[in-house]
């Protein structure tokens, strides 16, 4: 397996400049999501590595190799792609051996390769049926067992998920994982879905309009987002952003003032001129029914019950929407006032410019 490196990419379609100045290494055998809403540019990423556009300036360099002007097929990579492209007239045996075949690899080889790749994916019995009398997940396994057949130094996914259920999604994303354990492959994955970014990744890069807003750890992207950006990005539900002004400074950090008569002594502490405009609390940090070391009250206006647990959506007097995360049972319904309490530690300050000021981690 090998190293990817991304040194200063840039792309254009035309006169739209869709990638901007990506600097990005991902490591021997390491698992890395490039995650970001629709258009930031991260299948045009992947598509950069695997050498289906042209990178417009910048290098891309795969192990010790530039392959920034390097076809497809010269790379050392596989790609598995949202729409499984499994040859439907071919049996899931030729189908994975198709590649191997066109680069004339001997019958013997051809067949152990397949047969590995067939019992990794736990796909042995279905190797002589038609795509057509596969389910979703089947067809998906059978496309990557196509690319593991030709042991690429790299692999390669875009969006592989998009097109099974939920409870598919959920199989194939530990089946996935499952697999990069036992190859010890680098593989790069393009998603839109956060939870499977977080679920899947060693590293995350979240990507907006072309830049990669931050690049770390899952963990680390939860708990230190380097912007308004990544901390509305990471967790679900999304984290709530409410305006604030610094009436203050404590012993532990800032007191900041949420709405009239609610006052927070942060644990963040500033350093320099940064102005404080926003204070971000996630949802399942907040308590229902109030404590903490600080209290807003609000109107419930909706509350979605998910069996374990519910999150209550709140309108605050300001106008200004809350969300707290809560025990499934809990008695709450719209039209009702509630009073949500705020640990001291879960705040995270933003600037004028959308910077989060360092902190603490918050468990």
């Amino acid at each position: 397996m090998a190293t990817v490196r991304l040194e200063g990419v840039w792309k254009a379609f035309g006169t739209n400049m869709v990638i901007r100045g990506v600097d990005l290494a991902v490591e021997h055998g390491e698992f890395v999501v490039f995650v970001g809403p629709s258009g930031c540019g991260k299948s045009t990423l992947l598509r950069l590595i695997a050498g289906l556009e042209e990178v417009t300036r910048g290098t891309v360099r795969i192990g010790e190799r530039d392959v920034t002007e390097l076809p497809p097929y010269e790379r050392g990579i596989a790609m598995v792609f949202q729409s499984y492209a499994l040859y439907p007239h071919m049996t899931v045996y030729d189908n994975m051996a198709f590649g191997l075949r066109l680069a004339k690899a001997d019958r013997a080889a051809v067949d152990a390769r397949v047969r590995e790749a067939a019992r990794i994916l736990r796909i042995e019995e279905l190797l002589d049926r038609k795509p057509r009398q596969l389910s979703g997940g089947q067809r998906q396994r059978v496309a990557i067992g196509r690319a593991i057949t030709r042991d690429p130094e790299v692999f390669l996914f875009d969006e592989p998920l998009s097109n099974l259920d939920a409870a598919l999604r959920v199989q194939m994303r530990i089946e996935i994982a499952r697999l990069h354990r036992q190859l010890g492959a680098t593989m790069v994955y393009v998603t839109h879905d956060q939870v499977e970014a977080m679920t899947l990744a060693d590293r995350i890069a979240v990507l907006d309009a072309g830049i990669v807003r931050q690049f770390a750890a899952p963990l680390h992207l939860y708990h230190h987002p380097a912007d308004r950006f990544v901390a509305t990005f990471i967790g679900s539900p999304r984290m709530n952003l409410l305006s604030c002004r610094v009436v203050g400074e404590g012993e532990s950090g800032l007191r900041v003032e949420i709405a009239e008569g609610a006052v927070l002594a942060t644990t963040t502490r500033v350093e320099g001129s940064a102005e404080i405009v926003e204070i971000g609390l996630r949802p399942e940090h907040l308590s229902c029914g109030g404590g903490g070391d600080a209290e807003l009250a609000g109107e419930v206006v909706a509350v979605e019950r998910l069996g374990g647990e519910s999150f209550v959506h709140l309108v605050l007097p300001q106008g200004e929407s809350v969300v707290a995360k809560a025990p499934g049972g809990i008695e709450a319904r719209p039209g009702s006032g509630m009073r949500i309490g705020i640990p001291a530690g879960a705040a995270y300050l933003f600037d004028r410019d959308g910077r989060c000021l360092p902190r603490p981690a918050f468990e």
